[in-house]
């Protein structure tokens, strides 16, 4: 609280010389500026009070609850757009330019000790602010402009200066403080205050005695700006950021006031001053540039030049639906027709017979309404609230019709339209119609609805009774037979290029149903389409068969495409397979054979062997124990493979399987750093026994498969052990060493290592657990060493659940004794 306490105060500490108010009740939201509130955001954020409690604390200080919302809005618009900009930092006040006294990071004494008007509190901007608060509008002066010839030359300014003709000669000189340019064999000539235009001619004149071509002509003068000086201007009043500004000469009053961010909340855009030598010599309207892109006033600074801007003295708000809405600030002599152009006009959706109007007389509010023949009329007041409501959503004259008409849509209500002269202007029914019956959609006066039923038959054959006069917003709905039943469809799958399902047409024919599903595929079997069709019975009739089947036989292809059988709504055409039909299976053969590349297998029982045959055969470099197979196949399948290449029996290959899957799981639970992974299992290798195979052991020479590939590796020299071994690297291979010779050979076990989960992966794919001893050892073959699984300790909970399942059974022993 007491932190809190100091935040308030330095938030809302009303200070004057002699007296502090410190009763927030007293404070109103909308005298405070967004630099104001913005300020109050910062030194929020910076102390770490939240907006809900800064809030609560203010309803505490005596604030009340609708000062509170307006609060909250205010921060909430803020933060958007102002913090949400490039120049949120700038926006704060400096105290040094102001002369105040900041307390607690908030000055409140802007507003607050000034009588004028404040602004309207809606959340709008000021109209005009984002021109000096936006960063992707420069107003930097033009530096690369011809010099201009009433440009008043002063302290600091460079001159070019050029003689051509009969003498060439250039000076760059530049005015001294005392005003004064020294000219080489002229002298020391003074041109301070003196224009460009007014300064050529003195040096001409003074030039003359010794360039004498100069009164002949027939040497030319010319005097330019180089580099220019800078003056000093300042801005007081009510601006942003008030102060004494260094700027080009060549700035004007708009310069200034983009460096200073414009005026503020509270300042005038409509009367801003320039004030030289005391005297106010040009009064800047910034709404004809805004309104217009006209610039009257807005003249060159000089040095000393004081830009004043005073309070505004009205401000109105216009929102709504207008294209710009804003805070406005018209002039005495304007009207509301003048406000509403400087808010864009109207937009579309716009009611605009009237606009409400919220005043502020002397003791209350009051709402009013000005109507469109008093907008050139009415003169705002200051804190006038315009709002621009929407049309309302209905239609004086409007009626509808929908269905099965030619042009269905919304319609005028002329007096006296009928239903039929409806349907004729929307081009008559449709073939479809349901002349049955149709609907009309009433709105009663009471806003309920009612539905008057209506035979087209009869009005279409000029029963007046069923001709309805119809009113404001009748919907009229004429329904298509269509609409009425179920969309009916046929679908057709098997060998056809564009299976699917297609609408159903009245006597549509097998023959075209198989054209738009763009013909018969190459494998189709034309000798026996089926078709299954829907079967219709009565509900209460109780059968198992659920659909018929049909059956259609053809000699060709073309008789198939012509066929004229008639199908019947959800009938579902199968086009299956010829049989034997077989499309082009490849195999590839990789490393050491004579023509390693793509094969076509050619017939189904094709074999390994035979491959290596056509492949020329391997190569003298041909580690054949390390050749793999690679295969797309389940576990289940790969586990067959390894049946078969094994020889071992089922017991132990079932142990196998398991010591593997064990050490699968250690692995993908206890990947090390050593570079144990999951990519070391294969699923897609089988091991096979090729120097067996080419022996002609045909135990081991199995059928090839779509997409195998055969992999023949050079004769390998090493063996690789990772996992939790000491140093994984590749070792040497030695005819005849045990595992635990590679083991030591990297620096043997870790303290993490799981030995018996130990295997070995041989270059063929083939992987042996350590379930029966340590596995052999081939060249090329990769040793891993999982590490032992991570065990959770037991919790307290666990402890005191085992003791009790102790004692109980203790006890149960000891009444079995008894």
């Amino acid at each position: 609280m007491k932190r809190y306490l100091i935040l308030l105060v330095g938030f809302f500490w009303l200070a004057t010389t002699e007296a502090q108010i410190q009763d927030v009740s007293k404070v109103r939201v909308e005298q405070l500026t967004d630099e104001q509130v913005l300020r109050m955001i910062t030194e929020a954020e910076k102390r770490g009070v939240s907006d809900d409690q800064l809030l609560q604390e203010l309803g505490q200080r005596g604030m009340a609850a609708g000062e509170q919302q307006k609060l909250r809005n205010r921060i909430t618009t803020v933060r958007q757009q102002k913090l949400g900009g490039a120049r949120a930092n700038d926006i704060a006040t400096r105290p040094e330019d102001t002369g105040r006294t900041v307390t607690g990071g908030v000055d409140l004494l802007d507003g607050v000790e000034q009588p004028q008007p404040q602004p309207v509190d809606t959340g709008l901007v000021v109209f005009g602010s984002s021109l000096f608060r936006n960063n992707n509008i420069t107003f930097t002066p033009n530096l690369n402009i011809p010099t201009p010839k009433n440009y008043v030359i002063g302290t600091g300014d460079e001159l070019l200066l050029d003689l051509t003709g009969d003498n060439e000669v250039s000076y760059r000189l530049t005015v001294s403080a005392e005003g004064t340019i020294n000219v080489d064999y002229v002298g020391i000539i003074p041109v301070a205050g003196l224009t460009i235009e007014d300064a050529a001619s003195k040096l001409k004149n003074q030039m003359g005695g010794t360039y004498p071509q100069l009164r002949s002509g027939g040497t030319r003068l010319s005097l330019t700006l180089g580099n220019i000086r800078s003056i000093q201007v300042t801005l007081t009043g009510f601006v942003t950021k008030p102060g004494t500004y260094t700027l080009p000469s060549l700035a004007n009053v708009f310069n200034a006031l983009y460096a200073a961010g414009g005026p503020s909340a509270k300042g005038t855009y409509r009367n801003i001053q320039l004030i030289r030598n005391n005297q106010v010599i040009e009064t800047i309207d910034t709404y004809d540039f805004l309104t217009k892109g006209l610039q009257p006033g807005n003249v060159r600074l000089e040095e000393g030049d004081v830009i004043h801007v005073p309070v505004f003295n009205r401000h109105v708000s216009v929102e709504g639906l207008v294209n710009n809405p804003a805070i406005f600030e018209p002039l005495p002599s304007e009207s509301l027709a003048d406000v509403l152009r400087f808010a864009g006009e109207f937009t579309p959706e716009a009611y605009t017979a009237k606009v409400k109007v919220l005043q502020i007389t002397d003791r209350e509010r009051s709402v009013a309404d000005v109507y469109a023949d008093d907008y050139a009329s009415y003169t705002p007041q200051n804190g006038d609230q315009y709002i621009v409501e929407e049309v309302l959503d209905r239609y004086a004259n409007r009626v509808e019709i929908e269905g099965a008409v030619f042009r269905p849509g919304k319609y005028a209500l002329s007096e006296g339209l009928t239903l039929r002269q409806l349907i004729q202007q929307a081009e008559g029914l449709k073939e479809d119609a349901f002349m049955a019956r149709a609907y009309i959609n009433r709105l009663k006066p009471n806003n309920t609805q009612e539905l008057i039923t209506v035979n087209l038959n009869d009005l279409m054959a000029g029963n007046e009774q069923a001709n309805h006069v119809l009113q404001r917003e009748d919907r009229v709905i004429i329904s298509s037979i269509f609409d009425l039943r179920e969309e009916y469809t046929v679908s057709i799958s098997g060998q056809v290029r564009r299976p699917g399902q297609f609408p159903y047409v009245e006597d549509m024919t097998l023959g075209s149903l198989i054209q738009m599903s763009g013909g018969l595929a190459e494998a189709a079997n034309i000798e026996q389409v089926d078709i299954a069709r829907r079967i219709r019975r009565n509900t209460n009739v109780q059968d198992s068969v659920v659909s018929e089947l049909v059956r259609v036989n053809f000699d060709s292809r073309e008789e198939a495409l012509e066929s004229g059988f008639v199908l019947q709504p959800f009938d579902i055409v199968s086009v299956h397979t010829s049989t034997g039909y077989q499309v082009q299976r490849m195999v590839r053969i990789e490393g050491e054979v004579m023509y390693p590349g793509e094969y076509a297998i050619l017939k189904k029982d094709e074999t390994i062997s035979d491959l290596i045959r056509r492949a020329g055969g391997v190569t003298e470099f041909a580690y054949l124990p390390g050749a793999s197979l690679q295969r797309k196949a389940s576990d289940a399948m790969v586990a067959q493979g390894h049946t078969a290449l094994s020889g071992q029996s089922k017991r132990e290959l079932a142990e196998l399987e398991e010591e593997q899957a064990d050490v699968r799981e250690a692995v993908l639970a206890n990947t090390t750093e050593e570079g144990t992974s999951t990519s070391l299992f294969f699923s897609d290798y089988v091991g096979i026994k090729l120097d067996k195979i080419l022996d002609g052991n045909q135990k081991y020479d199995i059928p090839l498969e779509d997409e195998d590939v055969i992999i023949v590796p050079r004769q390998l020299r090493t063996v690789m052990v990772r996992g939790q071994v000491l140093n994984p690297n590749r070792v040497v291979y030695q005819p005849g060493k045990s595992l635990k010779y590679y083991i030591n050979q990297a620096g043997g076990f870790t303290a993490n290592a799981h030995k018996k989960k130990t295997f070995v992966q041989h270059a063929n794919g083939a992987v042996e657990g350590s379930g029966w001893g340590y596995p052999g050892v081939q060249p090329g073959s990769e040793i891993i060493v999982p590490a032992k699984p991570e065990r959770e300790p037991l919790s307290v909970q666990a402890w005191l659940s085992m003791a009790s399942v102790a004692t109980s059974l203790a006890a149960v022993v000891v009444s079995l004794l008894r």
